[in-house]
Formats: structure tokens, sequence, C-alpha cells
């Protein structure tokens, strides 16, 4: 069933904004180390989009009814969202809806959805997901200019 405050997006700025978000978003999983974590590892899936211009982010932000906005010393802002409850009721119901074009945007959303989903199940806990988790990640945003700090052998070996 879909949600109200998704109906209510008029479809062009619906389209509008899936556009955009499919040329200037982006889907990511980072981890931080925790010892105070069952398995050492916070996972904390997000959805961003930079710009320098507000405007589109602030409609964004308007739209997905969550999320905050960030400026970095270099004048460009960024629109986030990282609260997995809010991805899951939003981000992704949104994206359902008003679908991504570009094979590579499809791909990672499809990949982050995953990932998501396996959180959302508590499959983070375990050993079999939390490798599951990882290496659907591997496979996120795949070439040229993705850094990571942390891949699959520092969580599996750890």
């Amino acid at each position: 069933m879909e949600q109200k405050w998704l109906k209510s997006i008029p479809q062009n700025i619906g389209w509008y904004l899936a556009g955009f978000a499919d040329g200037e978003g982006s889907f990511n999983v980072s981890l931080t180390k925790r010892d105070n974590y069952r398995h050492g590892w916070q996972i904390t899936p997000s959805f961003n989009v930079s710009q320098r211009d507000n405007t589109v982010l602030f409609l964004l932000k308007k739209h997905l009814e969550c999320g905050r906005l960030k400026r970095r010393r270099d004048g460009v802002w960024i629109f986030v969202i990282e609260n997995p409850k809010m991805i899951t009721e939003k981000v992704l119901p949104f994206f359902g809806k008003f679908h991504l074009l570009s094979s590579k945007s499809k791909t990672n959303f499809s990949i982050f959805s995953q990932i998501v989903d396996l959180i959302g199940r508590g499959e983070h806990l375990t050993d079999e997901g939390l490798e599951k988790i990882m290496r659907l990640r591997e496979r996120l945003n795949e070439g040229k200019g993705r850094k990571r700090k942390y891949n699959l052998s520092d969580v599996i070996n750890s």
C-alpha cells in the first residue's frame, strides 16, 4: 500500500527529484569499528545528494519528510538520510515509485535495498548475515573514486 506522503508528491516533482538523485545522489553503507557491538562493527546505510545550490536539496528534504542538510567548508551542500527507519519508510518507497533510470544507479539502489532489508531483519547481528552484507557492500558503487576505510577482509578477519 502506498503511503499518503508518497501519494502527495506531485508526479512532475517526484520524477524530477528522482532524476536529480540519479545523477547526483549516492547510496552508501559505512562501517565504524565499535568495541561495544556484538561483532565489533556499526553498519550505517545512508542516502545523500551533494550540490552547491541547495534549492533541490531542500525540495528533497521537504518531500521525503526527513533527512538533514549540512554544508561543507568548500561551500557544497549535502542532503543526507542515515536513519535506518527513514531509509526503510521514505527512501526505498520513494525510489520504488519514482525509479532511477541509469544502469549504475539502478544497480546501486538494488544492492543498497538488499543490505537495508538484511539489516531490518537483524541479519547483521549474525556472522553469516554480516558476511552477506559485506559481500553486497563490495559491489556497491564499484569503480573509480570509491574510498573505503574498511572492507570485507577487515570485517571477516576481525
